[in-house]
């Protein structure tokens, strides 16, 4: 049995996929969860738009830490689904699985993972946020909500949490500004529908120290966990900003 289990949901790519391969535990275990078979690491199928999936999810983590004897154990809910465009004209369909992706999905997923997680052990949930939990950005109403709801949802849990005596430590992390794919496919949208998508797209081009590399975030935020994973709120860099 491995020291150390690590879930990662959207462990295929971008940031997901470097935390997974920057992991700074020796024998470490990775389980992916997504929609495609990983090359890599074990996969448990997850589809955010698909509540019918989750349940493989619970049953992954209640499977694994039913007889634990590790050091810890740790789920990163890293994965998203957007749906970019003014409230009011994005697609409805779009919109609803965006809702489904990034505001039902981590509070549930959280909710097994403290489940299932023992007092044995160190045990550790990571919700990823972004700085639009902070700025409002045009295009992105939804995603900017859910996100803010997140930092709202770890802070309470936090409470609950020490109510009970339990020292699972939670946290959100707001990665900064990573050049990803999905920040790639973000770039390429309509500045109708997204106006930042403009200066995204020069920020991508650019470069320069404000821009991380998908590997660059993720050794920042395993170096951030290590010393200040009791902190609601870990955050990096800066966020692209419009003149208005």
């Amino acid at each position: 049995m491995a020291e150390t289990i690590i879930w990662i949901s959207g462990a295929t790519s971008g940031i997901g996929l470097a935390l997974a391969r920057t992991a700074p535990f020796p024998d470490t275990r990775i389980i992916s969860f997504s929609r495609t078979p990983h090359p890599d690491y074990e996969t448990v199928h997850l589809d955010l738009t698909e509540p019918d999936t989750y349940a493989a999810v619970g049953e992954s983590f209640r499977r694994e830490l039913a007889g634990f004897t590790g050091k810890r154990a740790i789920f990163i809910h890293n994965a998203m689904y957007n749906a970019v465009g003014y409230v009011g004209e994005v697609d409805p369909a779009e919109l609803a699985k965006a809702l489904q992706a990034n505001a039902v999905a981590p509070q549930l997923l959280g909710d097994m993972f403290l489940r299932a997680v023992g007092p044995r052990y160190e045990s550790g949930l990571v919700q990823m946020s972004s700085a639009a939990a902070r700025l409002p950005y045009a295009g992105m109403a939804a995603y900017s909500a859910v996100k803010a709801g997140i930092e709202i949802w770890v802070k309470a849990v936090l409470l609950e949490l020490a109510d009970r005596g339990r020292d699972t430590w939670v946290t959100a992390v707001r990665p900064g500004f990573v050049d990803t794919p999905g920040t790639r496919t973000t770039a390429t949208r309509s500045p109708r529908d997204y106006p930042a998508a403009t200066m995204v797209a020069q920020a991508l081009e650019q470069g320069g120290p404000g821009v991380f590399t998908a590997e660059q975030s993720a050794r920042l935020i395993w170096e951030a966990l290590e010393t200040r994973k009791h902190e609601p709120l870990l955050y990096f860099g800066t966020a692209v900003t419009t003149s208005s």
